[in-house]
């Protein structure tokens, strides 16, 4: 099936900012899903870059209005794995024909990454509209994107990689930019401490952002 634009406009359009969030602990992950969520961030990636991401997905899932997703999909098993944990979205760094192939078969949307005009194109040929970008710093960012918006006018981005509270407003003033994703608002020390109130105050920083002036 092609991608589920509306499904995601949903997703990507429900705050500025969606966490980026590596997670070992699923303990810690409901109470970081509940800080982030009373904060005005209720979309969570969830990356699959630890043994228990999954079961953090499944813990996050339980957590009144969160919209959990994973991210760093690499393949059709992990692909199927996140779904079956509880997934409601998913994302990659990149895309490969198989991927690609699983996503196909799938009814959760896929937001791949892409870094090129060619992948954007290749993408879009197969129906994909709405991507993440990245390593979005390391790849020129702004300006980068910024010249992507004429000549690929139906693509809607989330950049993702080097985005900080400081980057993040010039990023969201870009008219083929929807979201921006991020770890900073949960610093791995406020993690690691359950710091959850400083977290709540950082996502709700972070809810309050718009396009910079």
């Amino acid at each position: 099936m092609s991608q589920d634009i509306a499904l995601l406009d949903h997703i990507m359009s429900r705050a500025p900012v969606i966490p980026v969030l590596i997670l070992d602990d699923p303990d810690k992950a409901l109470g970081l899903g509940r800080a982030l969520v009373a904060g005005g961030l209720p979309v969570l990636e969830v990356t699959l870059r630890t043994p228990r991401a999954y079961d953090c997905i499944r813990a996050l899932a339980s957590v009144e209005g969160a919209i959990v997703g994973a991210g760093t999909v690499l393949d059709g098993l992990a692909l199927a794995a996140a779904v079956e944990a509880g997934a409601q979205f998913l994302v990659s760094p990149g895309t490969s024909p198989k991927l690609l192939e699983a996503a196909d078969r799938s009814s959760i949307p896929l937001l791949p990454g892409i870094a090129t005009a060619s992948e954007a194109m290749a993408l879009s040929e197969r129906g994909y509209e709405r991507l993440k970008f990245f390593p979005a710093e390391a790849i020129g960012g702004v300006d980068h994107l910024k010249s992507l918006a004429s000549p690929l006018p139906r693509l809607k981005f989330c950049p993702t990689g080097g985005i900080g509270p400081d980057k993040a407003s010039r990023y969201l003033a870009l008219p083929n930019v929807v979201c921006v994703g991020g770890s900073w608002v949960a610093p791995g020390d406020a993690v690691a401490a359950s710091d959850w109130g400083r977290i709540e105050k950082l996502a709700r920083e972070a809810a309050n952002l718009g396009p910079a002036c």
